[in-house]
């Protein structure tokens, strides 16, 4: 059904897109700097559950026809973006409030609400869905009678690729985050620094253009 040679390139162009620094990476990285190691894998794999979301619905074309949508691009970014600022002003809220309490401070807000912030983002992320419907085509063996299941299948191998670069960064900044536990100046600063990657990832959001066929 997927020709070797084509599903190796696109594995090896799909690994490198998931390794290049994006918008979901910066996510990730902010979270973990937030809340932790456990919150930056959790939102690793609410991102990949999210991108799943995208996959299948990209499959089914429900995608195409939100992008084919002016009014409901617009308002699938817009509740993507002010989710996302949200939860920036959020971080830097409780970064400066925490500081402030002098050790007492209050705590993560927890994997599985981190997990749960991961699918929402993702999957309101309209971004995610013209990614999806531009790059898998080129290696989908149209004359085959299996189009949908090609493309979920080589969707669901670039989420899975996606989700495991993820989860490596949210190693690598939970290692930060434990090297600046005994200066908690340090790690407010961290903190309201992944708040500002937030707003900056959803302001980015707010400003992304239909993609014109």
């Amino acid at each position: 059904m997927l020709n070797s040679n084509a599903f190796t390139v696109f594995l090896f162009t799909a690994f490198l897109l998931a390794i290049t620094p994006g918008p979901g990476i910066f996510y990730v990285a902010a979270r973990t700097l937030s809340g932790g190691r456990s919150e930056g894998i959790a939102s690793s794999l609410g991102n990949g559950l999210g991108g799943l979301f995208h996959v299948l619905a990209g499959s089914l074309g429900v995608s195409a026809i939100v992008l084919a949508s002016a009014e409901l691009f617009t308002a699938l970014k817009v509740v993507g973006a002010l989710y996302l600022v949200w939860m920036g002003c959020r971080t830097i809220r409780h970064a400066r409030l925490d500081y402030k309490s002098l050790g007492h401070s209050e705590p993560p807000v927890g994997a599985m609400r981190a997990f749960r912030d991961g699918v929402l983002v993702e999957a309101m992320n309209p971004k995610t869905a013209a990614f999806f419907l531009a790059f898998i085509p080129q290696f989908v063996d149209t004359s085959s009678d299996h189009v949908a299941l090609q493309f979920v299948i080589l969707g669901a191998v670039s989420v899975a690729l996606n989700t495991l670069a993820d989860i490596v960064v949210a190693f690598a900044a939970g290692r930060l985050r434990d090297g600046a536990a005994s200066r908690p100046n340090l790690i407010r600063c961290l903190r309201e620094g992944s708040g500002g990657a937030m707003i900056m990832l959803g302001c980015g959001l707010l400003l992304a253009k239909r993609p014109v066929a």
